[in-house]
């Protein structure tokens, strides 16, 4: 009698494990999650899904297996987490202003039997402090070497440094990273060393810092240097081309840092020098030939001194119409055009006289030809009258 009741017990295991049948029932029933990532500050959604409830309500924990929700029921008193759906197929919650420490593993949980979870792996990015530059103390001399070094705090993951010199790439040392005390986030630093031109003069050296939490964002800090070097200078006449009897100036634009406090004056062949002032121009208040000459302008600061030339060619001088003369050619050259158009228009009108002259000529001419003589006209008449058949003409 054993062997016939073992017989329903064999088939209910075989109907338990046969293909398809408790397997895509514990599928099924299998809830299921996604991983997340939120920058801190921001808002997380955990979602979770299952096909099979089997009346049973889906569960979310955190990290430390508190638990958050139980279906639509708050199981935790955080007002920074709010129920965003529940259903029997779905329990959606959100989490606002997250921190890093909350990060880590959620679990997703129906009770099933057995009970059935589902993890949704929580990462929180740290957003990098405004990254602060150190190294730089006071006017640098042209061709002078500095190093500057710039550091950001509060990655996570670590950020990368970058420099540029305006919008040229300047080429700093490899990022260096440091776990801060938090055991979180880090810090990163790095140092930039070249040499400094005269064209650097109010460059801005610029350290960008790199990372995800960004979004693309600028994030950097700029540090304006001052580069000290020695002036230059150049001489612009005014006017361009002077001539014997004109005005001159002769302006010395002399450029440096600093700007050039005094200017000297030469001219090749004559002691001593012609001026030593702070103005810039040399004045020559009536030009003369014995002007011209070769003239030196020496622009002085305390980083040294620059000597520009020209030579100064004195044209001799043009003569200047007056007023009077300007006007009398302009009237001249009025009245010249009006006697240009008079001549044209009687060209014309004897030209068309001449030809409606010829016309009429021609036309009484041949009217004298075919018109009969008065005294014929009256002998004609006469022997009309006589009334014969015979026609006789009659000149006289």
């Amino acid at each position: 009698m054993g062997a016939p009741s073992a017989l329903p017990l064999l088939l209910l295991l075989a109907s338990r494990w046969a293909p398809g049948g408790a397997n895509l029932s514990q599928d099924d029933s299998q809830p299921w999650t996604s991983d997340e990532t939120v920058v801190a500050g921001g808002t997380v959604v955990l979602k979770c899904q299952v096909k099979d409830h089997e009346d049973s309500s889906l569960q979310w924990s955190n990290p430390a297996q508190q638990t958050l929700y139980f279906g639509e029921k708050r199981a935790l008193r955080d007002n920074r987490i709010q129920l965003v759906s529940s259903t029997p197929h779905e329990l959606s919650i959100s989490i606002s202003n997250v921190a890093l420490a909350d990060e880590g593993e959620y679990t997703c949980s129906i009770f099933t039997m057995p009970v059935r979870t589902a993890k949704s792996l929580v990462t929180v990015l740290g957003i990098p402090q405004k990254p602060i530059i150190t190294g730089y103390k006071s006017s640098l001399r042209e061709k002078e070497t500095t190093t500057l070094n710039c550091q950001s705090s509060g990655s996570k993951p670590a950020a990368q440094l970058t420099w540029r010199k305006g919008d040229q790439e300047l080429h700093g040392e490899p990022t260096r990273i440091q776990e801060d005390p938090n055991g979180k986030t880090f810090t990163v630093s790095s140092s930039v060393t070249f040499q400094v031109t005269r064209e650097d003069d109010g460059a801005n050296i610029v350290c960008s810092v790199n990372h995800e939490s960004l979004k693309g964002a600028d994030r950097s800090t700029a540090q304006r240097i001052e580069v000290l070097y020695t002036p230059t200078a150049m001489i612009r006449p005014d006017p361009p081309h002077p001539r014997e009897g004109q005005k001159l100036m002769l302006h010395c634009e002399g450029r440096g840092n600093p700007t050039p406090q005094q200017y000297l004056w030469v001219k090749e062949g004559s002691e001593p020098p012609l001026k030593m002032t702070q103005e810039s121009a040399l004045l020559f208040p009536f030009l003369n030939k014995s002007d011209s000459g070769t003239y030196g302008c020496t622009a002085i600061s305390n980083m040294g001194s620059y000597t520009a030339y020209f030579t100064l060619n004195v044209n001799d001088p043009s003569p200047v119409p007056s007023f009077s003369s300007t006007y009398h050619a302009i009237i001249g050259g009025i009245v010249a055009f009006v006697v240009f158009l008079l001549l044209i228009l009687l060209i014309f009108l004897g030209h068309y006289l001449i030809r409606h002259k010829g016309t009429y000529l021609t036309h009484e001419a041949k009217g004298s030809d075919d018109a009969p003589d008065a005294d014929t006209a009256i002998i004609n008449a006469e022997g009309g009258q006589s009334g014969g058949d015979d026609k006789k003409e009659y000149f006289i």
